[in-house]
């Protein structure tokens, strides 16, 4: 049968590395092609690197419809969770892939939300609308509407997903290479994907070291920030104090005036008393 290799499809999971299709070709080679192809039509949706593995070598294998997808949408859906549940993949990719299940039903369900008049007008209200899209039999999918909710797709904890985020928001393509290559860790990652873009690229080509000693830097500078935001709050500004530049100048010349006044008031008492003890008779009685 005619088989179509949609190529958005085949790159829309991440791609095996090289040391585990080689552990793939191996089975297959020593087992066959256990599992079947999964196809939409004629367009095969999953087991691409078991349908190249097989052309390769010319083994035999079987293929499967999957009747229940109705449009791109569900295919994606269902990639997503056929690959949360497996264990090759990893932690990073897993978030990943939650994430982008949070954006396509939630898009879906703004679609519903913004057509209601359609759907009333057919007899539907929106949530017939969603029934009448799964009609098919598939599930409606989990909204995943909190951070929780995806950390449980993804079996990661909540912090894990926050940094997955703030990854794919703020990291530069090199960076989430080693992330995906497992060259850094996701914690590490994050914070490395603070720094600015060309940091960032510079840290992942000076090497795996380089880059734990980034994420190290960062760290440290986050811990000092509250000890000075601390110290901040005690500083004469923070106290009522006032620093103004002019105020400070102004006061300053008023001491040096105050200085001057008390000097010469100083040296007029000085002139005082000598003058009254020249008015003194000299006395030379002893007593």
């Amino acid at each position: 049968m005619n088989i179509v290799v949609n190529e958005e499809l085949k790159a829309y999971i991440e791609p095996l590395t090289p040391d585990e299709h080689e552990a793939l070709e191996r089975s297959i080679l020593a087992e066959g092609c256990r599992d079947a192809l999964v196809l939409w039509g004629d367009v095969l949706v999953d087991g691409h690197n078991r349908y190249g593995i097989c052309q390769k070598h010319g083994l035999p294998y079987q293929t499967v419809q999957n009747p229940r997808f109705q449009s791109m949408e569900d295919v994606h859906l269902w990639m997503i969770d056929q690959h949360l549940g497996r264990r090759s993949v990893s932690d990073f990719q897993r978030g990943v892939l939650a994430l982008r299940k949070r954006e396509i039903v939630a898009d879906r369900r703004a679609r519903a939300a913004a057509a209601p008049d359609a759907a009333s007008s057919s007899g539907e209200s929106a949530a017939g609308a969603s029934t009448a899209e799964n009609a098919a039999g598939l599930p409606s999918p989990d909204p995943l509407s909190s951070r929780e909710a995806i950390a449980k797709a993804a079996r990661l904890s909540s912090s894990q997903v926050v940094m997955i985020e703030k990854i794919q928001k703020q990291a530069a393509p090199e960076l989430v290479a080693a992330v995906k290559s497992g060259t850094i860790s996701i914690n590490a990652a994050a914070a490395v994907a603070t720094l600015p873009a060309e940091e960032q690229v510079a840290a992942v080509v000076a090497g795996k070291d380089e880059l734990k000693q980034a994420a190290k830097r960062v760290r440290e500078l986050n811990k000092r920030k509250p000890r000075e935001e601390a110290r901040s709050d005690e500083s004469p500004a923070a106290t009522g104090t006032r620093l103004d530049p002019e105020a400070s100048t102004d006061e300053l010349q008023a001491l040096r005036i105050r200085v001057a006044e008390l000097t010469a008031e100083n040296t007029e008492l000085r002139r005082q008393v000598a003058q009254w003890q020249a008015a003194q008779p000299a006395d030379s009685t002893p007593f």
